[in-house]
C-alpha cells in the first residue's frame, strides 16, 4: 500500500489539486520512462485528438502530444508494477473520498519541442466519469527554461494562474478532473509523461 502523506489527501480535498516528488519508486519511473521510449521507436504512438468519439479531431493549435493507450492486459513488468502501485493509490482515494472509483484509463503522453496544450478541464462534457486526473513526470534532468509546465488556474477565474509545475522526473500530480482548468505550457525539449484518470464507470466496452 502507497504511503499517501495526510498533506496531499488535504491538499486534494481543500484546494483540487496536490504535487508530491516522493511517493512514486524512482525506479518504477525510470523504468517506466524506458518502456514509453521504447515504444516510441518502434511505432506504437500516435497523434491526440480532442473531443469524444464521432466528434474527435486533430488540432495542434490546441494539444500537440502524441500518446500510447495502455490497457489492463499490457504484460511489460513496468506496466504492471504500475498498474499495482496506483490501483493501491484508487484504493486510498476511494477509502478518503468515497467516490466509487472503478479503473485507471491511462496513456504515455509525449510532447516534441514546441508542443503544448492549451486550457482545458479533462472531464468531457455530458459526462461525469472522470473523477480524479493524475500526471506522473517521466523527464530525466529537466532544467529551468525548458518549459513543459502543468499551469494550473483558478476554477472561479479561469484566467487566473495559481500554479506552475515542472515535470521533474517522478514528481506526480493529482487533480480535480471536473473544476481544475489547467494547460501544459510550450515545451522546449520532448517532455515524457504518463497521463491518466481515476473514474467511476466500468472498463470500457
Amino acid at each position: 500500500m502507497p504511503i499517501i502523506p495526510d498533506r496531499l489527501l488535504h491538499d486534494l480535498e481543500h484546494q483540487g489539486w496536490t504535487v508530491s516528488d516522493d511517493i512514486i519508486p524512482a525506479e518504477l519511473a525510470h523504468r517506466l520512462l524506458a518502456e514509453g521510449m521504447h515504444r516510441w521507436e518502434t511505432g506504437h504512438f500516435h497523434a491526440a485528438r480532442i473531443g469524444r468519439s464521432l466528434t474527435q479531431q486533430r488540432n495542434t493549435d490546441i494539444r500537440g502530444d502524441t500518446i500510447c493507450w495502455l490497457d489492463d492486459t499490457d504484460p511489460h513488468p513496468a506496466c504492471t508494477d504500475f498498474r499495482a502501485w496506483f490501483h493501491e493509490l484508487q484504493v486510498v482515494l476511494n477509502r478518503y473520498f468515497f467516490l466509487g472509483l472503478k479503473r485507471l484509463e491511462c496513456h504515455y503522453a509525449r510532447y516534441g519541442s514546441g508542443a503544448g496544450y492549451a486550457r482545458h478541464i479533462d472531464q468531457h462534457r455530458d459526462t461525469s466519469y472522470r473523477k480524479i486526473s493524475m500526471v506522473l513526470y517521466l523527464n530525466e534532468t529537466w532544467q529551468p527554461g525548458d518549459g513543459g509546465e502543468l499551469c494550473i488556474y483558478d476554477p472561479g477565474t479561469p484566467e487566473r494562474e495559481v500554479a506552475r509545475v515542472a515535470p521533474l522526473m517522478g514528481r506526480l500530480a493529482l487533480f480535480r478532473a471536473d473544476t481544475i482548468p489547467h494547460a501544459v505550457l510550450p515545451c522546449q525539449r520532448t517532455r515524457w509523461s504518463l497521463t491518466g484518470w481515476f473514474r467511476t464507470d466500468e472498463d470500457t466496452l
